[in-house]
């Protein structure tokens, strides 16, 4: 009987030890992951789980190509991204091609929908957003270099996943909140707030069908919309393209073509 007995303390101090364990493995966890919630150190594990710095800086230019959908309408889309803040961007309709692009200095765009064949310069709030695109790594990455600021405002639920939320104050005024995945750290959604023309205009991007090329992961699917609409353009990518050669004049705004001068009536 007192063998019996000394078994069953042995067998409850086991339980009581093993649960100890449990707790303070738990407790270890709790503390490391408490720790890992600085802003930087989310940052630095977004930056990884996309592929990491290196491999990121090692793309000098980029191109992406899509098909774009918003109900019954359709369009082709090809983005072209180089080093040194360059991006083009096209929506192809039936042949014809609405061109926004940035050289690092100057916005321009062509609108053949619109009845212009010449290209026009952008307004600085039409520029922002094509100002960002141009940032190859995007806004995350050296984010204190770029003159933006972040801070970690906690955890968030998109859509049933825990997410970490970066607040982004950026040097152009705007306001982002990523939404990473707390598992993955990949980025899910991000929530734009920008001043355009006096007004403040509020939309949403959702990213999904992570794919690697080449070691780096991008998002084959991308929705945006205004916030809180479900009415959102989907993104549909076709192929992503590294270091493909680009030349500078692509970012550049052309000269606009002298009109032809009708010759004059000649005299009887």
């Amino acid at each position: 009987m007192k063998v019996q007995g000394r078994c069953g303390d042995w067998l409850a101090m086991g339980r009581t030890f093993g649960m100890a364990l449990l707790v303070m493995a738990a407790a270890n966890g709790f503390s490391l992951r408490a720790r890992a919630q600085t802003v930087d150190e989310v940052i630095a594990k977004n930056i990884q789980a996309r592929g990491g710095l290196e491999k990121l800086k090692a793309v000098k230019s980029i191109r992406t190509s899509a098909k774009l959908t918003q109900g019954s309408f359709r369009a082709n889309f090809v983005q072209e991204e180089k080093r040194g803040d360059k991006v083009r961007e096209e929506f192809i309709i039936q042949g014809m091609a609405q061109i926004q692009a940035y050289d690092g200095k100057t916005g321009w765009q062509i609108s053949p929908f619109g009845g212009r064949k010449d290209a026009e310069l952008l307004s600085a709030d039409d520029l922002k957003s094509l100002a960002v695109d141009a940032d190859l790594d995007g806004p995350l990455v050296e984010y204190k270099e770029k003159g933006h600021k972040a801070e970690l405002v906690g955890h968030d639920s998109m859509e049933g996943t825990d997410c970490f939320k970066i607040k982004l104050s950026m040097k152009n005024g705007d306001v982002r909140y990523y939404y990473l995945d707390a598992d993955s750290y990949l980025d899910l959604k991000v929530e734009i707030q920008t001043t355009i023309r006096g007004a403040l205009q509020e939309s949403e991007l959702y990213y999904g069908d992570y794919e690697q090329v080449n070691g780096i992961y991008y998002p084959f699917s991308v929705q945006q919309g205004q916030k809180g609409s479900t009415s959102r353009t989907e993104i549909s990518v076709e192929k992503v393209e590294q270091n493909v050669t680009l030349d500078d004049s692509l970012f550049s705004m052309p000269a606009s073509k002298p009109e032809a001068k009708t010759p004059a009536a000649s005299a009887n």
